[in-house]
């Protein structure tokens, strides 16, 4: 199942970091944010991606192109620049399409110009879509499986935001009843994190269409937008305040996701599971009848 990441965008509110690079490519840890999205993904068993690429592409084209120099140890012959690599990564088993989408174009734009390397056969009608700018320890393998499991065209991850602020409580007389530092919103909010079947395209008009507007607009009204709810960590990376917290909690050793970023490799029992739930599901796909009708 493909995974489509978007990585356009240019990161304004983090112009600290992104001046110069494009906000996928800001670090934690000393590792692409886009990194560690890849790798949550990977280790769930999904791994064949396609990066949305927009501003500054090219420094993620590089990043992909050396990867193989920057992250295993090796010999070159400088008169016949012959590179003999020893050992190997964790991500050998990646497969990484880089797709230009355009530096201006939309978030639903963006989906609609990579939608060529995106699978159209009857089995592999579902596809995985998120932010190249947001981290999270969500159960990727379940997420699916909810999916699966509701028949509607889209599903989005939703989580519940934390106050910026201390919430105050006041009662009669201006007296302070309770205080709550930073508290959890009663509401959801997406985290991305989206699975959709490939028709959910067909509601994406063109590169000035925004897919968390018109798009999921329409596919909740029509009923074919199902929420799936996480309630442990989420981080989106918007400003330097948001930057800097996730790299203290990284370095603190604490970070929720690390263990599935820092493992050794994808776990294969999960990735024979998904391939196993996709094969069971291909003939439910050909029956299926059409649904009536960031960057």
């Amino acid at each position: 199942m493909k995974v489509v990441i978007l990585c356009g965008g240019q990161g304004t509110r983090l112009r600290e970091e992104t001046e110069f690079r494009p906000k996928p490519m800001v670090e934690i840890g000393g590792r692409p944010i886009l990194w560690h999205i890849m790798k949550l993904y990977a280790w769930h068993g999904f791994q064949d991606f396609v990066l949305c690429l927009g501003y500054r592409g090219n420094m993620i084209r590089e990043y992909f192109l050396n990867y193989h120099a920057m992250n295993r140890d090796f010999t070159i012959n400088l008169g016949r620049q012959a590179i003999e690599y020893h050992g190997n990564h964790c991500e050998e088993d990646f497969s990484v399409t880089l797709a230009e989408t355009g530096e201006n174009t939309m978030t639903g734009g963006r989906l609609k110009r990579a939608a060529r390397y995106l699978s159209s056969g009857s089995s592999n009608d579902l596809f995985l879509l998120t932010y190249g700018d947001g981290i999270a320890d969500v159960d990727i393998a379940r997420l699916v499986e909810f999916h699966r499991s509701h028949g509607k065209l889209a599903t989005v991850t939703v989580v519940r935001p934390v106050s910026r602020f201390g919430v105050v409580h006041i009662g009669g007389n201006n007296r302070v009843e309770a205080f709550a530092e930073k508290p959890q919103s009663e509401g959801w909010v997406s985290a991305g994190f989206f699975v959709f079947d490939r028709r959910v395209i067909d509601y994406v008009s063109g590169d000035d269409c925004i897919l968390e507007r018109e798009p999921l607009e329409t596919l909740a009204r029509q009923g074919e937008l199902a929420a799936f709810h996480h309630t442990g960590f989420f981080q989106a990376m918007d400003t330097y305040r948001e930057y800097k917290q996730l790299n203290d909690l990284w370095a603190s050793g604490q970070a929720p996701w690390r263990n599935r970023v820092e493992s050794s490799g994808f776990s294969r029992q999960l990735s024979r599971l998904s391939e196993e739930l996709r094969r069971e599901d291909a003939p439910k796909n050909q029956s299926d009848p059409a649904p009536s009708a960031r960057r």
